[in-house]
Order: C-alpha cells, then sequence, then structure tokens
C-alpha cells in the first residue's frame, strides 16, 4: 500500500470518489490487491484502477490488561527512543570530544522521563482505561474500479489462466 509522494502533482484540490466500472467486489483487501497485482505484471495500466473500501467499520481489538508496569515499560521504550534520537542529534553537531556518552545519556535521560510519564499518564486515566488495545478501520466490502475504456481489456486479462497462477 502506497501513498501519492507529497511532491507530486496533484490534479484535483477536493478528494472525490473515482468513475468508472466496477471490474469486481471482493470481502478482503488481499484480494482485491493480488487482482490489482495481476493485471501489473499483465502489463495494464494500473494507473487507471482504484480499490475502494465500503461500509467501513472500527475494530478495536483488546491486547492486554494494563497495569503501572506494563506502562511504565511502555513509557521507558518510547522514551528511550526519543532520547536516543535527541542524543543522535548531539553526537553529530558536538565539537567535544567523548561526544559518544551524549548517546546513552540522553537515551537513558529519555527512558526515565518517558516512565515517569507513562506513570502519570495510567494513574491519571486508570478507572477509565484499563487495558491496551490496537485500533483497526476495516472495510466491508473492496471494490475495483476501472476506467470505462480499459474494461473489457482487463476482463480479457484477467480470464488467462496464465494470470491466475
Amino acid at each position: 500500500m502506497s501513498n501519492q509522494s507529497p511532491f507530486a502533482r496533484r490534479s484535483q484540490i477536493f478528494p472525490t470518489l473515482p468513475k468508472g466500472d466496477v471490474l469486481g467486489s471482493y470481502e478482503t483487501y488481499v484480494e482485491a490487491q493480488s487482482v490489482v497485482d495481476r493485471l501489473a505484471k499483465a502489463e495494464f495500466p494500473v494507473k487507471q484502477v482504484s480499490i475502494i473500501g465500503s461500509d467501513l467499520k472500527t475494530v478495536e481489538r483488546v491486547t492486554g490488561k494494563l497495569s503501572y508496569s506494563r506502562a511504565a515499560g511502555a513509557g521507558a521504550a518510547s522514551g528511550a527512543w526519543f532520547g536516543l534520537f535527541f542524543g543522535i542529534i548531539l553526537f553529530l553537531f558536538s565539537t567535544a570530544p567523548g561526544g559518544l556518552i551524549y548517546v546513552g545519556a540522553a537515551a537513558l535521560i529519555g527512558a526515565g522521563f518517558g516512565m515517569l510519564f507513562g506513570i502519570v499518564s495510567y494513574a491519571l486515566n486508570r478507572r477509565r482505561r484499563d487495558f491496551t488495545s490496537i485500533h483497526q478501520v476495516l472495510a466491508s466490502k473492496y471494490e475495483i474500479i476501472v476506467d470505462p475504456s480499459l474494461t473489457i481489456r482487463a476482463q480479457e486479462l484477467l480470464a488467462r489462466p496464465e494470470l491466475n497462477a
């Protein structure tokens, strides 16, 4: 899955739904993606193809119980990454000898502040949310839309047995 480059020229200012013929309807994104892959391998101009997901649903999958130790660990890990980032910046722009020490120190300080922030944040939200989860937005149906002038060609390419392997 890729997004358009921020440096590419945009044809329209406001987003609109693609127009064209429905080439097929699929239950999963992976199925729709494999059809577009088959068309791409057959040298079909896939720039004229769109995958549209409809019937969107928000799914929150609970991954576990949240505790002070998990909040502290997650906070320390994210703080360490943040500190490591700043430590590397200090190392790159430092003229003092032993600049590598800054990287380790910044990671440790970041982990400490992250741990404190994680514990305080959990303590403030404890009664409202005592679990961890992952949020997803899923579609119930995925349709492949193709430019009307290319619909017959796409159908013929997908009907070939060598493309279905």
